[in-house]
């Protein structure tokens, strides 16, 4: 493995920021791919272009005959090489949180490199199968999550539902256009909600009147999204549906 590709980090040189490989003293070149990635993954997101064309540089300065697309060549291999690596781990490995996100940060290399790519040298057969098991891994980890907020959400979920005698439903919804008044004491809204189609999905969703469904878009008369100018489709509540009023309790001694 020849490390004569990229630039060695010089001697002395203790700054944090580097993109050059190797450590500040004295290091073993036998050692170069640990050195290689440790750097590749401990540089800013933002530097990966800046990484490449460095080392890029460094190469086409110190080999007469050497191309760019030879520079690529290897830095590819390098970079999908270590990913296939990575990708074949077992999620159950005990270092699986930093393997991902190794895995997240070579992906980016490869993103970066092909963009950068005029010889196709990703699309040979190894490049895009190592792509694709990428790709697959991590359709596989969204359906995971996916899964688990769907059984998080059902757990929330049941077949009940609160039911209004028939004719009632008008005099539930001035219940609840009531309750988007109330205040606290100290003059905080008790109930805020950054639109009206929350109150009125929970009312479709949670109330029946005579054990039928709610429909949404007959009650949306009754919430308008800017209470200040309702609207001509706006309708209030019938007055003899206004049969409850809530009011702020007495303070008990």
């Amino acid at each position: 493995m020849s490390a004569t590709y990229f630039k060695p980090r010089d001697r002395f040189d203790f700054a944090k920021d580097t993109l050059d490989i190797g450590n500040p003293i004295q290091w073993d070149k036998s050692h170069f791919l640990k050195h290689f990635f440790k750097r590749v993954f401990a540089i800013p997101e933002d530097c990966i272009a800046k990484f490449y064309q460095r080392h890029l540089a460094y190469y086409l300065s110190h080999h007469t005959d050497g191309t760019e697309e030879i520079f690529f060549k290897y830095f590819w291999s390098l970079i999908e090489r270590q990913l296939k690596v990575l990708l074949g781990k077992d999620v159950y490995d005990k270092n699986h949180l930093k393997n991902e996100r190794e895995i997240a940060r070579l992906q980016k290399f490869m993103t970066m490199l092909i963009s950068l790519d005029r010889w196709n040298i990703h699309k040979s057969n190894d490049a895009v199968i190592a792509q694709q098991e990428s790709e697959i891994i991590a359709l596989k980890q969204e359906v995971t999550q996916l899964k688990a907020d769907l059984k998080k959400a059902n757990s929330l979920e049941t077949e009940g539902y609160i039911n209004i005698p028939e004719g009632y439903r008008s005099a539930v919804l001035h219940l609840h256009l009531q309750m988007q008044e109330l205040k606290t004491p100290e003059g905080k809204e008790l109930m805020f909600s950054q639109t009206q189609s929350v109150w009125m999905k929970m009312i479709c969703k949670y109330f029946r009147e005579g054990d039928k469904e709610i429909n949404y878009e007959t009650i949306r008369r009754y919430f308008p999204s800017d209470k200040r100018e309702p609207g001509d489709k706006h309708a209030d509540i019938p007055a003899k549906s206004k049969l409850f009023t809530i009011n702020l309790a007495k303070k008990r001694s």
